[in-house]
């Protein structure tokens, strides 16, 4: 299926999506090592503040007002009403800058990410999805039209490096188990999850389908859940540690 618009309409679907969506401690070692000895950090789309590191003073941007709003229930700084692609700040105002599962959300990915260079003196970090390796994740099988929406809504790694500089890693993360920050790869041991419509509201690729394409979709993992089918090709994920799949964080120094 084809979609027109990659934003996801935070304000009218994300009421709940904090109680979902939280900081997973295995990932969170990944972010603070790469933010280094910075101290002041700017943190863009910054949802209900998820992953923003406790321990440094943190600036938030989060256009959604709902979004905002669950910052509260979480004991986050607030969050200023503004977008990427036009940061109210100075020229190399933050050590360093933070955007996590978001860039896919913005109207204007290259004007985002000269801003958060412009205002910020060291490094970037940016924690997205590779959609080359979509197909890693077993929901290829079952949810193949999420998997496409999610396809067209992610950059390609190559470019977003290209627009971040010469002096850009990337790395693979590896999900826990029982991760608690619950976007699709966070059930890769765990498929009843994907049955809960709480569950799926709280990933954004879900939202771009419609609620009787869902059911269906559903459906199709139910009776793969119930004949063995699943189990027989992936159960053994049930007991895996950890999965590397799609997740990625892109860090690009000055």
């Amino acid at each position: 299926m084809k979609i027109q618009d990659p934003a996801f309409n935070y304000d009218k679907y994300g009421q709940h999506y904090s109680g979902q969506r939280q900081t997973e401690p295995e990932i969170a070692k990944y972010i603070n090592k790469a933010l280094g000895d910075a101290k002041n950090i700017i943190n863009i789309g910054a949802g209900a503040g998820s992953y923003e590191p406790e321990d440094r003073y943190v600036i938030a941007v989060e256009p959604s007002i709902t979004m905002r709003a669950q910052r509260m229930h979480h004991h986050k700084v607030p969050a200023i009403n503004a977008t990427a692609d036009a940061l109210p700040f100075d020229d190399g105002a933050f050590d360093a800058a933070t955007a996590f599962l978001t860039i896919h959300h913005w109207p204007d990915i290259v004007k985002g990410l000269k801003e958060i260079r412009r205002v910020t003196r060291g490094p970037i970090t940016i924690m997205t999805y590779d959609r080359d390796d979509l197909d890693v994740f077993w929901n290829a099988d079952y949810f193949p039209e999420v998997v496409e929406v999610e396809r067209q809504r992610y950059p390609d790694m190559q470019w977003l490096c290209d627009q971040l500089g010469n002096n850009c890693e990337i790395q693979k993360i590896p999900i826990p188990l029982n991760c608690v920050d619950g976007f699709q790869e966070a059930f890769y041991g765990r498929p009843e999850a994907f049955i809960s419509k709480e569950v799926r509201a709280a990933m954004s690729a879900w939202g771009f389908i419609p609620a009787e394409q869902q059911e269906v979709m559903v459906n199709r993992l139910k009776k793969a859940l119930a004949s063995g089918e699943w189990d027989e090709k992936y159960g053994h994920l049930r007991q895996q540690p950890f999965f590397t799949g799609a997740l990625r964080l892109v860090i690009a120094k000055p």
